[in-house]
């Protein structure tokens, strides 16, 4: 009857293959710190390319936002509803919001 192995509970032809991945793991470790501080300045470019895009992109949902509240806003009142000053300035302020969210983050990191 064959002894089992209770020390080392993983196959040992698993084992050997951890051992092998984590003797390679500090040389891949030392590599990549060498170019950290350029991955970092590049990712900072890619950053600051896509920040006027994202910009514009809020711009444009704020625009999507302000016409479908207006829309709202205009069916409450023929309707007759009395909470529709309450929706206005609901959509109102959530349009607002979104400008001046882009606005101000743009001025502030200064891009």
């Amino acid at each position: 009857m064959k002894k089992k192995n209770t020390y080392f509970p993983i196959a040992p032809a698993a084992l050997r293959l951890a051992i092998c991945c984590l003797a390679l793991l500090p040389g891949q470790v030392l590599a990549q710190a060498a170019d950290g501080n350029a991955g970092i300045q590049e990712a900072t470019n890619m950053v600051s390319s896509y920040f006027d895009t994202g910009t514009s992109l809020m711009y444009a949902i704020g625009a999507v936002v302000g016409l479908v509240g207006a829309v709202k806003v205009y069916q409450k009142w023929n309707g007759g509803e009395p909470d529709t000053g309450k929706v206005a300035a609901a959509w109102f302020g959530s349009c607002i919001f979104l400008v001046v969210v882009a606005t101000v983050l743009k001025s502030f990191f200064g891009i």
